[in-house]
């Protein structure tokens, strides 16, 4: 591995495919099992037929596994896009879905290649935090649904606590094989969650137990996807259907896949290419449009199932695709007898790894704002079950928070001369719409006096409420007679004030009524 700085990861190695082989093809494995499920209730989410979501996440695995900027990291159809095209499926079919497909795609290269990877460096670590532990919830919510189909499932009777003691069994499997296989080469290099769903399987089948399955979730396709293109008009009036659409899918995929690769990051101390990951998106989705399926990005929870079930290379990706694939053609009987006990049990231990424990050991140490920036993502995203949502508003109030903070460094400090005919004004940080009203107080605005000089030597200036209070603050000096000079300013800041200031123009008075 080459390090670039002294206190930076590894970029993830784009090119070591068969350096984990073993390990990398039983992780794809595992997470081709897991994704059925999931892209069958994400097809019925949309209201489109479920083939439409495993084709999607067949083409979107093989594809990402090329030309994304993660290693490792599963992309295919995911709930959080499902819910976006809801009433475009509803109201103008599968083919618009198909079209918005393919702008999605083409909108996301297009951001790629104009580097939008670069706005992960302002998602703050509390926001990630409370993306994380949302996610988290959500999955476990999500499964918990599990249960409520199997009380309501008319064919279980008085055994519907089955369904329970399956997924404890399932989960048994998963966290102590690996404590007691450790001298066991062999069955230490099968992920247990792998182990869990053929050992779960093999019981329900061989006894005849009546639970839900994975055929009970919708029936699999028997062909696999072909090349075709949406049959809709190529005119204005498509566009204005499918425009709005794309754009939300394009940048909701974006982000869930940039905070994706960034979790991943944490988990193999390891860095992604997130402009290539956008390109690599929008060419999966461009591909996916093409081949009758929805659009997609990261899943997070997949993801979290490769990397622990040992998966690091591009090869664990493509392998869930094309397992995917041929599991639901070849093996398509055998994969629908598999009881969702034993994949719930799997998504439990995903929801149990992805939430951040450490956030709660930490609650009371972290500073407040963090920790109201952490609650207001995991609250937002809960209630939405909008992953973008939640993030947007915690973005947003770490903005506030930070711009509070910064607001109130602002350090004004005033000495009169010998004479008694000068003051100076010394301010000291950052002037601008936070800090501008602080700014204003911290001047004696009638008081008598010859000269006043504002030196701003140890300030600079930010946007045009800076200038607007420089500009109050002036003018009601002037209106008091007395003499206003302005010392200090860096160029930055010289310059701001020569286009937007208006108290040395000539109808200054006239302007500042206007403001």
């Amino acid at each position: 591995m080459t390090y670039t700085g002294a206190n930076q990861r590894p970029k993830a190695s784009p090119s070591g495919w068969f350096s984990n082989v073993p390990a990398d093809l039983l992780a794809g494995a595992v997470v081709a099992l897991a994704l059925i499920p999931e892209a069958i209730a994400f097809s019925i989410v949309a209201g489109v037929d479920p083939q439409v979501g495993l084709y999607a996440s067949f083409t979107m695995a093989v594809t990402i596994a090329f030309l994304g900027g993660r290693p490792a990291m599963i992309s295919a159809a995911t709930g959080a896009m499902a819910l976006l095209v809801v009433d475009l499926v509803k109201n103008y079919g599968l083919e618009y879905l198909l079209a918005a497909t393919l702008l999605t795609g083409l909108l996301q290269v297009i951001l790629g290649s104009l580097r939008i990877g670069r706005i992960m460096k302002y998602v703050p670590r509390a926001v990630l935090v409370g993306f994380v532990n949302a996610l988290a919830i959500l999955i476990f919510n999500a499964e918990l649904e599990q249960f409520a189909i199997s009380r309501e499932a008319e064919y279980l009777g008085p055994n519907n606590w089955l369904m329970y003691v399956m997924v404890a069994a399932g989960l048994a499997i998963i966290y102590l094989l690996p404590r007691v296989s450790r001298q066991m080469p062999v069955v230490k290099e099968i992920p247990s969650p792998l182990i869990a769903i053929v050992a779960l399987t093999a019981v329900s089948v061989s006894t005849g137990m009546r639970l839900p399955t994975v055929s009970d979730m919708g029936a699999l396709p028997t062909t696999p996807p072909f090349l075709r293109l949406p049959a809709i008009p190529l005119n204005w009036e498509t566009m204005q259907i499918i425009l709005p659409v794309a754009l939300t899918l394009a940048t909701v995929g974006l982000l869930e896949s940039f905070l994706t690769a960034s979790v991943l990051d944490d988990m193999t101390d390891t860095n992604s290419d997130k402009d290539q990951e956008a390109r690599g998106q929008g060419m999966a989705n461009l591909i996916t449009g093409m081949f009758g399926g929805m659009a997609g990005c990261a899943m997070i929870g997949q993801s979290v199932i490769n990397v622990k079930s040992g998966g690091r290379q591009r090869l664990s990706t493509l392998a869930a695709g094309i397992f995917l694939l041929f599991f639901i053609l070849a093996l398509r009987e055998w994969v629908g007898q598999i009881p969702m006990a034993a994949l719930v049990a799997v998504m439990f231990m995903v929801s149990f790894s992805t939430f951040n424990w450490a956030s709660l050991m930490h609650f009371r140490r972290m500073p407040k704002s963090e920790t109201a920036v952490m609650l207001a993502t995991v609250v937002t995203t809960v209630i939405t079950h909008n992953l973008a949502l939640g993030v947007m508003v915690g973005i947003a109030l770490s903005a506030i928070a930070f711009s509070r903070k910064i607001g109130k460094l602002i350090s004004i400090q005033n000495e009169l001369s010998e004479d008694g005919q000068t003051r100076t004004y010394y301010v000291f940080g950052q002037l601008f719409f936070v800090s501008a009203n602080n700014f204003r107080e911290a001047f004696n605005l009638h008081e008598k006096i010859e000269r006043v000089v504002i030196d701003l030597t140890h300030s600079h200036l930010w946007d045009h409420s800076a200038v607007l209070a420089i500009d109050k603050v002036v003018l009601k000096l002037r209106a008091h007679g007395s003499e206003v000079v302005i010392v200090g300013l860096n160029e930055a800041s010289a310059t701001l004030l020569e286009q937007l200031a208006i108290h040395d123009k000539e109808n200054a008075a006239e302007l500042a009524g206007s403001h």
